[in-house]
């Protein structure tokens, strides 16, 4: 039996032509947020509460609150903490204690300490010192570096959050006594051994380094960036959908 050619064209017509009914495809949610960030620590700390939250972020403690940099012009709930009552801040404390902060309260807590210690070989406070709150040891008892503030406020942290709240620190690495200190690795190992895990590091990127006509010379690139490192008080970084178990 033979099939002629124009019902062979048909066929192959129709075969091509075939589209199956498929069910449309649902709207994606999704988002990026990059690795590298070239806005202000602000839009970043709005970008990760809005990618990485589970829980309700509100109340946030800025545990570290200065000036109140990173919230001019925010409208979110925050909890000012600092240990210099010039601040005027809402808590004054040290965020290494956190005296009469209750348990589980809130869902985020902001950290950005001093990434250098006093400036200046003479004792007079600097207005870097006071802008920056560059006045902890950092010399040879504290082996050049501050990594040594983060275990106990790590643990305070830990017992202020929520439930799979969210710790974001801004750490900065630093050059002293000639050699390469390496704090952001320092904090994420301590954060880790304080039972915090671990999700993401985010590069952020000002215009250009800090420069001094007092510098002659340098033996160390001259660092334009900082990192901002996304804790989490769970056991998974990842946000639960209802196609996971």
């Amino acid at each position: 039996m033979s099939t002629s050619i124009p019902v062979l064209d048909r066929i192959a017509r129709t075969i091509l032509n075939y589209r199956p009914n498929a069910a449309p495809a649902s709207k994606s949610s999704y988002a990026p947020l990059s690795s590298v960030w070239e806005g202000t620590d602000g839009e970043l700390i709005e970008a990760m509460l809005k990618f990485y939250a589970t829980v309700p972020v509100e109340p946030i403690l800025d545990s570290t609150y200065n000036a109140g940099r990173f919230w001019k012009g925010s409208k979110r709930r925050v909890t000012s903490m600092d240990i210099d009552p010039a601040h005027k801040p809402d808590i004054v404390a040290d965020n290494r204690v956190m005296k009469g902060v209750p348990d589980a309260k809130y869902g985020v807590v902001i950290y950005d300490p001093p990434h250098v210690g006093p400036q200046g070989r003479d004792k007079s406070t600097k207005r870097f010192d006071v802008d920056f709150g560059a006045n902890f040891e950092c010399g040879k008892e504290q082996d050049w570096s501050l990594s040594y503030l983060y275990p106990p406020f790590l643990k305070q942290a830990k017992r202020v959050l929520k439930p799979n709240g969210l710790l974001l620190a801004k750490i900065t690495d630093m050059v002293n006594n000639h050699k390469s200190k390496w704090p952001h690795r320092d904090f994420m190992h301590m954060a880790e051994e304080a039972g915090f895990i671990v999700c993401d590091l985010i590069v952020k990127v000002r215009k250009g380094p800090m420069m001094s006509s007092k510098w002659i010379e340098a033996h160390h690139a001259r660092k334009r960036h900082c990192f901002w490192i996304v804790c989490r008080n769970g056991e998974d970084c990842e946000r639960q959908s209802s196609l996971r178990k």
